[in-house]
């Protein structure tokens, strides 16, 4: 089995406000497909989908579910757990920030947002997920090497 990176890395938009999605998107959209979610609920839903995004941009203050509920269920969650999130919101506090982090977020943006700070951020953490998917392949395929070669001894040891 090879390894095979993905083509086009995707991203999760996860906002409320339509004028939030589309600046995201403009910024990202010719490197990176595109997926988008205008509450919680939804953010969720696309989280879970096949591909899954590699990565998502999500803010705090949304309608129903917030992102801070969101983040707790995608931590909690099987398929989930392993998709980097970074924070970007209106919500400038240390507290708020701190908060985010020690939940699990990776990253953590204030609105207004530089665009470059925005594309530089999501790279490298793309590239960090990117390497430590390529890891965890790596292991798994060494794993299943090394119980094939003891099966093998095991086999040829119980013959004699």
């Amino acid at each position: 089995m090879l390894y095979c990176e993905k083509q086009a890395q995707t991203i999760l938009i996860a906002d409320d406000e339509p004028a939030n999605i589309s600046l995201l998107n403009e910024v990202l959209k010719a490197d990176y497909r595109i997926m988008v979610a205008k509450d919680g609920r939804k953010a969720l839903l696309a989280a879970q989908s096949i591909p899954s995004p590699d990565l998502i941009l999500l803010d705090i203050v949304m309608p129903e579910l917030d992102g801070y509920e969101v983040l707790k269920r995608l931590k909690a969650g099987e398929e989930t757990r392993n998709i980097p999130v970074i924070f970007v919101t209106s919500k400038g506090k240390d507290e708020d920030e701190t908060k985010g982090l020690e939940m699990g977020a990776v990253d953590y943006i204030h609105k207004p947002f530089n665009p470059t700070v925005v594309k530089a951020r999501v790279r490298a953490h793309l590239e960090l997920k990117q390497n430590r998917d390529f890891l965890e392949w790596m292991l798994k395929e060494k794993t299943e090497e090394l119980k094939k070669m003891e099966e093998e001894y095991a086999y040829l040891f119980l013959r004699k």
